[in-house]
């Protein structure tokens, strides 16, 4: 396994620390645009840190902040890994994802980040575009989830462009739900497109989930992000 290019960080967080890993470019993280990238139910584990390497390739910093604090769950054990999702603190959650964009924006130099995010960092994505609009300009959830009953964005305040990813085959993030949220997104004047993918299930951009895996899909996607985000953020 190829080693991971970035490194483990600690950054403030409202008055605490928070972890994340972070991944810059050959030429440093100076004037480059800032992704935040936004885990799984399973935490900070390697595919998600592998992302983050791959944004740095394309030439972003990337920072995925760990909001399981160490804690990861193996992807052989998805009821741990929905109890560990369930138990999530929102008021931590919401401090360290807000602590990780201001240290993203001074890591760049820039006061604007990008935000993607995978299942309930989709989900979440939506919630720090809507906590951070002063930051956030560009969100990205792929088959994001928000399960959390207390947790509703409020979609007034989002102030980032949408690209919002789908799968034809999930239980999860259904395409309905997905369509709905554009609707809602619409009726509020905000720039959301909505993407989905006929042939994928749930996790479909995975590639340690051979059994969710979909790579065309996974590489559609990529293309349109990085795309995305260069349009968004320049």
């Amino acid at each position: 396994m190829v080693a991971n290019m970035g490194e483990r960080i600690e950054f403030p967080s409202n008055g605490s620390t928070g972890e994340a890993y972070l991944a810059v470019p050959q030429g440093g993280s100076g004037s480059t645009s800032g992704i935040i990238v936004l885990q799984e139910w399973w935490g900070l584990v390697d595919q998600i840190m592998r992302t983050c390497d791959r944004f740095a390739a394309a030439g972003f910093t990337a920072l995925a902040p760990d909001l399981y604090h160490g804690t990861t769950v193996p992807l052989t054990e998805p009821d741990d890994a929905g109890k560990a999702m369930m138990a999530l603190k929102m008021d931590t959650a919401s401090r360290d994802l807000s602590g990780a964009v201001d240290e993203l924006s001074r890591r760049t130099g820039r006061s604007h980040v990008g935000v993607i995010g995978f299942c309930m960092g989709g989900g979440l994505a939506l919630v720090l575009a809507t906590q951070r609009p002063d930051a956030v300009k560009a969100v990205v959830p792929a088959y994001g989830l928000i399960p959390w009953p207390d947790v509703q964005p409020d979609y007034r305040r989002l102030e980032a462009k949408v690209q919002c990813h789908a799968a034809g085959h999930d239980d999860f993030f259904t395409p309905e739900a997905a369509r709905e949220l554009e609707r809602e997104l619409t009726r509020l004047d905000k720039d959301a497109v909505l993407h989905i993918y006929a042939d994928a299930g749930h996790a479909f951009a995975n590639e340690d989930r051979p059994e969710a895996y979909h790579r065309e899909s996974a590489e559609l996607l990529w293309e349109r992000a990085t795309e995305f985000f260069r349009s968004n953020l320049s």
